[in-house]
């Protein structure tokens, strides 16, 4: 029941900060990589933890892709086709230049933890096929890079430096990411011991797919009215 409170807050925090602001990097954050000159490794290896452990949509899809994963093998290997993925287009959308837009970016992102969920539930089995997770958390994992990248790039971030500071930024969201994990996997574990997981499970990732519904529809709006 703890987990499923903590489901619960993270969706309510995921509709919250949607009409805020769709986590961006704001404040003393903003106002640091803006004005910053030159390698800075501590700082943006802060910044990339900090980002991915208060962004409620990678989340989502982590706990969506961790779900029903058992064994500590199988965990590591989807989280890690998941790091390749947003790595390499995070540090290909930065030093690379290429841009897209951050709304349409963050619409599909919100439609992978839609895809995620609806596949806890077994809905593509009830459609009639199954299609390969390892290929989709990989694919998916490409565009949550990009979504990590335009926040980035709207900032016009220093050169100089920048590849230092972006190799700094990837690791932080790396260990970041761990750190989440390593919480929900706690969550995890202690809620299958209880009779209520395979009870819940069905109404958690139900909620887990109104909250990525939500993300589409706030991020397709801010795309039309921008």
């Amino acid at each position: 029941m703890i987990f499923i409170k903590y489901i619960v807050a993270l969706i309510i925090c995921c509709i919250s900060s949607t009409i805020l602001y769709a986590h961006g990097i704001t404040g003393a954050d903003q106002e640091f990589l803006i004005n910053n000159v030159g390698p800075q490794i501590g700082p943006y290896m802060y910044l990339g933890a900090k980002h991915m452990v208060t962004g409620y949509d990678h989340l989502l899809f982590l706990a969506g892709v961790i779900f029903f994963l058992y064994r500590l093998k199988d965990v590591a290997l989807y989280v890690t086709l998941f790091a390749v993925g947003h790595s390499t287009t995070l540090l290909l959308g930065v030093l690379g230049g290429l841009h897209v837009s951050p709304y349409l970016v963050d619409a599909v992102i919100g439609f992978s933890v839609v895809y995620k969920a609806f596949e806890n539930i077994n809905g593509f089995k009830t459609l009639g096929f199954q299609p390969n997770m390892k290929a989709a958390v990989l694919i998916f994992g490409f565009v949550h890079g990009f979504g990590l990248s335009t926040k980035l790039q709207d900032l016009a971030i220093s050169a100089d430096g920048l590849i230092t500071n972006m190799v700094s930024f990837n690791i932080g969201v790396e260990v970041g990411q761990l750190v989440a994990l390593s919480a929900m996997l706690i969550g995890f574990n202690i809620w299958r011991r209880s009779d209520s997981f395979l009870h819940h499970a069905y109404t958690t990732n139900v909620c887990l797919m109104v909250a990525g519904f939500i993300l589409i529809g706030f991020q397709l709006t801010g795309y039309f009215v921008a």
